[in-house]
């Protein structure tokens, strides 16, 4: 394949980039993982491109594609988590543990890599990048994770999915039924029955987050929370419950968070921000998270710091460094 024609055909492939990486990403629950899932698969759909004959769309094609990548990469017997899919709460008091491997955690997905440029899409599809929605998935084996995302996110028929999944029909009508069973008894969160908050009211709500945390006040803050609100910090497996819980915990294990900047960016469809904590130096803060809001009735239900900077920050494009 001469250049000019390699790039006429990777240039085909890239409108669905986006797409793609957000149904690795729920289907392997790292954004590196779904990112490195849709270049390996680009690569093979070159490859093999002479072969593709165009009995299904091409965007099938790379889904089946994208689809055999992940399942590749899910061979191994590890599945990634949330601190609380792990463990009870911890007191707020407790010290901190060890942190656990990145491989262990569901990650944050920045919503430029997730969402294109159809508002109406990317409304559809912020319910399934919920992280809780994407830990809920990692319960399912790999077959059953792709026919249900197959299915019942992306809208494919039984006999499309089964065509990408060389099952049968009948096959796949099983899988998403185990499936679903299972996802009803892991996916507990009840954002995903509440109703969404116009935008209005998530601006006000958080607009009220970054006044109380940078003035660090955290009566301010807790009165935002739901009463069962989580607060987590991987690769930390401790999490803490409750607005008396944040509190106790942001006013002593956490307290180097004090005089904070947020920076916002967007991540799985939530409200979100690169967090900087006081470097000790005059006028510079230094990488501390990736904070992830979720919200629920019209609070904050989920505080998810997740502290991977040296790898998250550049994939978000923060810089490593915050002045003023």
């Amino acid at each position: 394949m001469n250049t000019a024609v390699q790039d006429d055909v990777l240039a085909e492939f890239e409108p669905h980039r986006r797409e793609l990486c957000a149904y690795a990403y729920r289907m392997l629950g790292s954004s590196f993982e779904a990112e490195d899932a849709v270049q390996d698969a680009f690569t093979r759909a070159w490859k093999s491109y002479a072969s593709f004959e165009g009995r299904s769309s091409l965007r099938s094609w790379l889904y089946k594609i994208t689809t055999n990548v992940c399942l590749d990469m899910l061979k191994g017997p590890q599945r990634r988590a949330r601190p609380m899919d792990l463990a009870p709460a911890s007191d707020a008091g407790t010290p901190l543990p060890a942190p656990e491997p990145d491989y262990m955690w569901v990650e944050p997905i920045p919503d430029s890599m997730a969402f294109g440029a159809d508002p109406a899409a990317a409304a559809e599809a912020k319910d399934t990048l919920r992280l809780a929605f994407v830990a809920a998935v990692q319960h399912l084996p790999a077959k059953q994770r792709a026919v249900m995302l197959m299915r019942e996110v992306l809208r494919f028929s039984a006999a499309e999915t089964a065509e990408a999944l060389q099952l049968s029909p009948a096959s796949v009508n099983s899988a998403l039924q185990r499936a679903k069973a299972t996802m009803e008894k892991v996916n507990t969160d009840p954002a995903a029955d509440a109703p969404a908050m116009d935008d209005a009211d998530v601006r006000k709500l958080v607009d009220g987050y970054v006044t109380a945390f940078q003035a660090y006040d955290m009566e301010a803050l807790t009165a935002l929370c739901t009463q069962d609100v989580n607060l987590s910090m991987p690769p930390f497996p401790l999490w803490v419950q409750g607005p008396a819980g944040v509190a106790e915990f942001m006013l002593g294990t956490g307290s180097a968070c004090r005089d904070s900047r947020l920076v916002p960016v967007g991540a799985n469809g939530l409200p979100a921000f690169g967090h900087y904590k006081p470097s000790g130096e005059p006028g510079l803060w230094t990488p501390w998270s990736i904070t992830v809001l979720e919200l629920r009735d019209g609070a904050i239900a989920g505080l998810n710091y997740f502290l991977d900077t040296t790898r998250l920050f550049p994939l978000f494009g923060l810089p490593n460094e915050y002045r003023e």
